[in-house]
């Protein structure tokens, strides 16, 4: 994590007691220098790794260690049932008395949502908190989330967001443009969109799936095998590399799995979608920088922990 050049500290009162709700959401309130003020956090909430000595404030309400056709059914089911995928404990908001709690109205199933705050004690707590909610559907979203949180504790935002717009500005674009395909699930497929679709627009790809902006699509192994991608990432939302590669069967084991230019040329990945590309926060720039050296196939890899490419099938 970069930090802003500048300390930056609320106005003189209360100090701040903050409750993040979301991964990404903790790591702002980190790049906005506030990490001090972090009371609680969400069950996935995990960087840095100092934030996992704070009170955990929820938990999913399924088990979430199946693979990712189980999980799917179990989402939608939930969804189906009207119900909640999270539960936020209400004893812990009471003993924290949180004075901002950060959640977010992007996606329902990704994290705690504002509905999933609002149904909890929150609204009843002595300590008035003010809910902040974010809303990242796009590069542009997530600096007016960084804008929203600093406003909302007093403080600007302004160098840390410079700060990182200036790292992605100064990403080298390949000389060719190769036509990528980004994968956010694997067990029904489903394409990357929100900001990913601008993110290999920025490190020089074509983005053949899923719109900048918009939700991620589901797709078929029919339109991905159509569109034949000279590079395919799996980056599945919310899962790390190591839990990915056992699921890429998925995949490997369609039709004409080995018929793929992307596979003939060696130039499938798995990216750690639970840290970088599935983060609307500060990491949004390794997630950039991540995709610029997978296009640039550089042997000297900033970010190799980041993502691993799979052998050629013999």
């Amino acid at each position: 994590m970069h930090p802003a050049s500048v300390s930056l500290q609320p106005p003189e009162g209360e100090r701040p007691r903050i409750l993040s709700l979301i991964a990404s959401a903790t790591e702002i309130v980190f790049e906005l220098g506030l990490g001090q003020f972090l009371a609680g956090r969400s069950h996935e909430c995990d960087y840095p790794l100092s934030v996992l000595d704070l009170p955990c404030c929820t938990r999913p309400r399924f088990d979430c260690s199946g693979d990712s056709r189980e999980i799917d059914q179990l989402v939608k089911q939930s969804l189906r049932d009207a119900l909640s995928i999270y539960e936020v404990f209400d004893d812990v908001l009471q003993a924290l008395q949180p004075t901002h709690i950060i959640t977010q109205t992007q996606c329902e199933v990704c994290a705690v949502s504002l509905r999933d705050v609002e149904r909890s004690v929150a609204s009843r707590l002595k300590s008035c908190p003010t809910i902040i909610a974010l809303a990242p559907n796009s590069l542009a979203d997530i600096w007016d989330d960084f804008r929203r949180v600093a406003g909302a504790v007093g403080v600007n935002g302004e160098p840390a967001i410079a700060q990182m717009q200036s790292r992605m500005a100064a990403i080298r674009k390949p000389v060719s443009t190769p036509r990528v395909a980004c994968i956010e699930w694997l067990e029904p497929l489903m394409a990357a969109g929100n900001w990913v679709p601008e993110l290999v627009d920025l490190a020089g790809g074509q983005n053949l799936f899923g719109v900048a902006g918009a939700h991620s699509p589901w797709m078929t192994w029919e339109e991905l095998f159509e569109a034949d991608p000279d590079i395919i990432i799996a980056m599945p939302c919310g899962f790390s590399i190591e839990r990915t590669l056992p699921e890429m069967h998925w995949l490997t084991n369609r039709p004409d799995y080995q018929r793929l230019t992307a596979v003939r040329t060696g130039n499938v990945y798995v990216a750690d979608g639970n840290q970088y590309f599935n983060r609307p926060g500060p990491r949004v720039v390794e997630s950039l920088e991540i995709l610029a050296e997978i296009f640039h196939g550089a042997t000297c890899l900033k970010h190799a922990a980041g993502f691993v490419k799979l052998p050629v099938p013999s």
